[in-house]
């Protein structure tokens, strides 16, 4: 199968593009801002993904079985700071692989957030009324919506958790901004009733490669961890599995009523129901014991972590 991945350079997409390779796949990965290589890319490409030109001459000349949107402004303070970019991103680039990928016939995979959620009334099923609070969460489900009106015949939406996993650049997962924090002397806040679900992004891909290749699966589904934990839990177990203690790695730990200018943008609970797609797919919902077993201590912080 040949796939046209955007966002190759992130966390979700370069494992993508590691785990296509593994399976034969043929990836043509598509970059941003970076230059650097995507391991796992039969071709690499860099492109103004705000440009729909581009994006529409690329995908023509390529023609690919498979697109897959892992492009992303994922934060949602960065959002905030630049909502035109960020809705240039978000919103209208897949609405562009959409008409795109129904113009070629190609299936597509497009990711979303749990953020489409109001986080008063979890766990959420896919059918949950979205409620989002936050820009990146209206955005997000504005994706959804453009993506399933333009190619709903040829569309798969995952809703995706808080991603653990080792990033290319060492300081985009939750445990290496952790360690980040560390390192620069900062104690991380966090919420003591503050849920989430993560999952790691090879766990993710890999998903989304078994949805890529089964021929009778449509629509929005939700994939996560298995447990629902507290932010305060997430950060306890990464310093534990980095035997690290709490004088060379501090935490605040606040509930939400405590902090209440932090929370203001911030759902309480984004536990996932993960039916159907949990039963139907042989790749393993993780632990998040099973998550810490892949974690890597990251190259920035290495030299700060061994003067411990």
């Amino acid at each position: 199968m040949h796939i046209f991945l955007t966002g190759a350079s992130g966390l979700v997409g370069g494992a993508f593009a590691r785990a296509a390779q593994r399976r034969g796949h043929s990836v043509t990965a598509v970059t941003g801002r970076s230059t650097a290589p995507v391991p796992g890319a039969k071709h690499q490409r860099q492109l103004d993904l705000t440009n729909d030109a581009a994006i529409t001459s690329a995908i023509l000349e390529t023609f690919p079985d498979l697109i897959v949107n892992c492009a992303a402004v994922a934060e949602p303070t960065h959002c905030d700071a630049d909502p035109i970019r960020s809705h240039q991103l978000n919103v209208g680039l897949p609405a562009t692989l959409a008409r795109l990928a129904h113009h070629v016939s190609a299936k597509l995979i497009h990711l979303s957030s749990e953020q489409v959620f109001d986080g008063t009334a979890a766990p959420y099923a896919t059918g949950s009324e979205p409620n989002p609070i936050n820009l990146y969460g209206r955005q997000k489900l504005a994706s959804e919506q453009a993506v399933h009106t333009t190619a709903a015949e040829f569309a798969i939406t995952l809703r995706a958790p808080l991603l653990t996993g080792n990033s290319p650049s060492g300081r985009r997962s939750l445990h290496e901004r952790l360690l980040a924090d560390w390192a620069a002397g900062k104690t991380p806040v966090v919420f003591s009733d503050e849920i989430r679900q993560p999952c790691t992004a090879e766990n993710l891909a890999e998903v989304m490669l078994e949805c890529a290749e089964r021929h009778d699966l449509r629509g929005v589904f939700h994939w996560a961890g298995a447990e629902p934990l507290s932010r305060a839990e997430l950060a306890r177990r990464i310093r534990a599995h980095f035997k690290l203690d709490e004088t060379a790695a501090p935490l605040r730990v606040v509930t939400r009523a405590q902090a209440p200018e932090l929370a203001a943008n911030r759902q309480a609970d984004l536990t996932l129901n993960l039916k159907p797609l949990a039963g139907l797919l042989k790749t393993p919902v993780e632990s998040f014991d099973a998550q810490l077993d892949q974690l890597i201590l990251p190259p920035p912080v290495r030299d700060w972590y061994f003067k411990q």
